[in-house]
């Protein structure tokens, strides 16, 4: 069963893909069918035969994430109707973090991540990111061409956050693998789990016997007293949190700064600022465009649809913030009313620090490399296909080579 309107007759309206290469071509032209057709909830298919409902309205996505007592982000009761060779189980299945619980426990870890979080320091951080920068350009500089995706955006992200995690290389560049698996749905998605957690189980024993000043060690010390398994789930949430969303949201940003001569111009001339580019972006192609999963434990009558009990409702961050009743998303500079965070208590707490690492990373790339252009046409660019992030493939650019 699926969502359907209480005056449909028929329960069971076709459902649309978001894991197939098509809908990650053009899914704003596949929002606009979804909300001609079927208004602000559309019955979706995660994957092959997995069902749920996608929130494309942004005041029925408030309704949700503000509404833990209907629509609890706890998974448990889905994820046994589902088999463990699901292809967005792994993504999907309950863990003790803050993500995918409620209540006491949810306060707990949250309580506990926002504290290692807020030890962060923004401006040793700032220098963290400049530095990583630096690395990432000195590489390509002198060649006159680079793919910004995997030389630029996703290795300066995996430096900084292995930095903030007190994480070596060798176990952060498993514990990456693991989650762009993830994100990635599919075959692959059950083996990068398994992946994923042995490298964090490796990290938390690591930090036990040798902590630092990093998240990892202030997680363990906290009051919470979070076990092996409680603090190896910490980890992937902040590793699922810190690496694809940000990677994805220093690419779209910077592949908008390519394409739209009127957008660059403004940022270039210092009529808009880098953080009003990524608002925008967060507004038209957030990172995560579909995310925030809700599980309700009954069937639930939302504005006359009806949503079946134990099927994901999943708020479709992108379509939400496209809403037509917001107006037009040109508007939106500097406005940050967009759900590309989330909202109500599972609203991600290390917005600002995401923020920072973006925002430093594309401002020294721009002040480095002023004449970067993109390698090709815009529509030659092509997107991951997955339900859940807006993830390009590659970001190739060429610029005049800089010998020093």
């Amino acid at each position: 069963m699926t969502s359907f309107h209480a005056d449909t007759e028929t329960p069971f309206p076709p459902r649309f893909p978001l894991y197939e290469e098509e809908f990650a071509a053009d899914p704003h032209s596949a929002y606009a069918r979804m909300r001609a057709e079927h208004g602000p909830l559309v019955p979706v298919d995660l994957a092959p035969g997995v069902p749920a409902t996608l929130v494309i309205g942004y005041a029925e996505a408030l309704r949700v994430l503000r509404d833990e007592y209907r629509f609890p982000a706890d998974p448990r009761g889905w994820q046994r109707t589902v088999p463990d060779t699901c292809p967005v189980k792994p993504m999907m299945e309950w863990r003790p973090n803050a993500i995918r619980s409620q209540g006491a426990e949810h306060a707990r870890y949250r309580e506990a991540n926002t504290a290692a979080i807020d030890a962060v320091d923004e401006h040793k951080l700032q220098d963290l990111v400049e530095r990583a920068s630096d690395r990432a350009i000195a590489e390509f500089r002198h060649v006159g061409q680079a793919d910004l995706l995997a030389q630029f955006a996703w290795p300066l992200t995996f430096q900084v956050l292995s930095d903030l995690l007190g994480c070596p290389d060798p176990i952060g560049h498993r514990i990456a693998d693991g989650m762009g698996k993830l994100f990635d749905g599919g075959e692959n998605a059950i083996r990068g789990n398994e992946i994923l957690n042995q490298a964090v189980a490796e990290l938390v024993a690591l930090k036990r016997n040798l902590p630092g000043h990093d998240i990892t060690s202030h997680l363990i010390a906290h009051s919470a007293r979070l076990g092996d398994t409680e603090m190896s789930h910490q980890i992937v949430t902040l590793y699922g949190a810190g690496i694809e969303p940000v990677v994805n949201l220093i690419t779209n940003t910077l592949l908008r700064l390519l394409t739209d001569a009127d957008f660059s111009g403004d940022v270039h001339a210092g009529d808009a600022s880098v953080r009003e580019a990524l608002d925008f972006v967060l507004y038209r192609d957030p990172p995560l465009a579909n995310y925030c999963f809700a599980y309700p434990p009954h069937p639930v009558n939302l504005g006359g649809y009806f949503l079946p009990a134990h099927q994901p409702v999943v708020i479709s961050m992108a379509a939400c913030n496209n809403d037509p009743a917001l107006g037009d998303p040109r508007n939106a500079s500097g406005n940050r009313a967009h759900l590309a965070w989330s909202a109500g208590s599972h609203a991600c707490p290390a917005r600002s620090h995401a923020y920072l690492i973006a925002e430093g990373a594309i401002t020294h790339l721009l002040d480095a490399l002023p004449e970067m252009e993109l390698a090709g046409a815009p529509r030659e660019m092509t997107w991951r296909p997955g339900p859940f992030h807006r993830a390009l493939t590659h970001l190739p650019v060429v610029f005049p080579r800089v010998n020093q």
